[in-house]
């Protein structure tokens, strides 16, 4: 049996085991028999002619975990920002671990995707924006019909949250191999501002399959800073889709750092309904070996008066495989818009591979936009200067991919964070930098 057709086969059993009958029933249904349509994507798809998930799907993942695994702080401690203080959504396996998260009510609500479902005080807010953003993707689609723990974070109006919050999904390798599909939906209300840090982390070797859809909603002047800590093992394969609503002058920032993994592919999609929007997406890929990163990215202008800037670096070695494929619409009424899109890619080995593809669709003619995008080796003039000052050649290297990285790191506003990204970026390029950026 194809995993397909174990996951279409399974879901009657899905739902009977819930615990009571869920109110998005119809919404689940609905997606199952649209995955049972479409099928996982192939190459076919222009969106995925650069990577393929036949590795991952010929697999036999088991749907649903038989326990849950205890797992002491001590041993995920390193996984999280432990030197300052955060709220903390943390899921073992799929599952909800409140004895590592540390959520709240008090004024906002930091808490559980499916007391939200349920509870009739949270209906309000699940009618008007649960699936209402997502896309009707194959993948999405998935996630929709067996999604049943997640994050769910709404920040009222005017409120600023005082402490980042960590949204963690934990693997235990408690099953040879699992296919995990978290759903969270964040709600930002005017003029409300709050920090976001999201990990998937395996820990052990067995096989991870995680299908993640993330809905992001901020109101007026709502300002948002988000963050994708990818840096996984080369057993775990990650999808993660976030697809982000904006009205009038809000601000939405979202960096995303892939160390690690097997396959990532990450579709970012930003919908800018209002005057005044603020999009930023940046992101920095190093990876090695056979490791493959797809960034998918989507920037819709709706409205005029706004801007949007990307800005993704690479660094591939061995025989890695990166892809970027970055789109930008305006609409015809989206005049006055300034919207800039970079890729850079360094290949450090011979073998290793990049598929850049940018693209702007421009309906108004009163706009500044532009792109770029350049695949090359490192600056070897650059580099016999700094041997030449008797830096040796592998801290040479070390410096000028911290210089290269550089337009990304200096945007992040969490200061313990930069330094844990600084000294994973030390860690990937084997040297030890004693600065930071």
């Amino acid at each position: 049996m194809s995993l397909k057709e174990k996951l279409v086969s399974s879901f009657l059993a899905f739902e009977d085991h819930l615990e009571d009958d869920s109110p998005i029933h119809e919404i689940r249904t609905k997606a199952i028999k649209n995955f049972e349509h479409k099928g996982f994507p192939t190459k076919k798809e222009e969106s995925w002619k650069y990577t393929s998930l036949n590795p991952i799907i010929k697999k036999d993942f088991n749907l649903f975990p038989k326990q849950d695994l205890a797992v002491e702080f001590k041993e995920v401690k390193k996984y999280f920002l432990h030197d300052i203080d955060t709220y903390k959504v943390v899921f073992i396996d799929g599952i909800y671990s409140s004895f590592l998260s540390e959520t709240t009510h008090d004024s906002m609500d930091i808490c559980l995707l499916s007391s939200a479902i349920k509870k009739p005080k949270y209906q309000a807010v699940i009618e008007t924006y649960y699936d209402s953003l997502a896309d009707e993707s194959s993948l999405t689609s998935l996630n929709t019909a067996y999604a049943k723990e997640g994050a769910y974070i709404y920040i009222p109006k005017n409120k600023e949250v005082e402490k980042p919050i960590e949204i963690i999904n934990f693997s235990t390798g408690n099953e040879a191999a699992l296919l995990m599909q978290p759903r969270n939906l964040i709600v930002v209300g005017e003029n409300a501002h709050v920090q976001i840090i999201e990990r998937h982390q395996s820990l052990t070797d067995n096989e991870i399959f995680t299908n993640s859809v993330t809905e992001i909603f901020a109101e007026e002047r709502a300002y948002i800073d988000y963050y994708k800590i990818q840096n996984d093992r080369s057993t775990s394969s990650l999808i993660d889709s976030t697809f982000i609503h904006q009205e009038r002058g809000s601000n939405c920032r979202v960096h995303t750092f892939s160390f690690g993994g097997g396959l990532t592919r990450n579709n970012l999609n930003f919908k800018q309904n209002g005057e005044g929007c603020d999009s930023t997406l940046k992101g920095i890929t190093i990876i090695e070996n056979e490791q493959h990163v797809d960034h998918n990215t989507l920037v819709h202008h709706f409205a005029p008066n706004c801007e949007s800037h990307q800005d993704y670096k690479g660094l591939f070695d061995d025989r890695s495989t990166g892809v970027f494929n970055g789109r930008v619409i305006v609409d015809r009424e989206a005049q006055k818009i300034n919207a800039f899109q970079q890729n850079n890619n360094i290949l450090i080995h011979d073998q290793a591979t990049v598929n850049a593809k940018p693209q702007l669709e421009i309906f108004a003619d009163d706009v500044k936009c532009s792109h770029g995008c350049t695949i090359g080796q490192f600056d070897e003039d650059a580099l016999f200067y700094l041997q030449t000052r008797g830096i040796a050649k592998k801290e040479a290297q070390a410096l000028l991919m911290y210089a290269f990285a550089n337009t990304v790191l200096e945007s992040v506003t969490i200061p313990v964070l930069k330094k844990r990204i600084n000294s994973l970026i030390a860690d990937k390029i084997g040297v030890n930098i004693g600065f930071n950026i």
